[in-house]
């Protein structure tokens, strides 16, 4: 008797998780000039003064990138 497989295709779906235990989005911002990262956040607003009071010790540091961990979740098409 040989092995034999059963092959099937099905329908997935990736979304952002918005389910109450989800892991929350967070946020920080990095400095494109030297690399340096702001604590990461659930408030914005904490990462984008980082980003203020770095420039302002730093005068030739004007690019920084914005870091976003957003959870997602699979679920598969019944």
């Amino acid at each position: 008797m040989s092995p034999r497989a059963i092959l099937r295709h099905e329908t997935w779906t990736l979304e952002p998780d918005r389910e109450p235990d989800a892991s929350p989005t967070t946020y920080a911002m990095q400095c494109a000039v030297d690399g340096a990262t702001s604590p990461t956040s659930e408030d914005f607003l904490e990462p984008q003064n980082w980003a203020l009071e770095h420039c302002g010790r730093h005068p030739s540091h004007h690019t920084y990138r914005e870091i976003i961990t957003r959870p997602w979740h699979t679920w598969r098409h019944a």
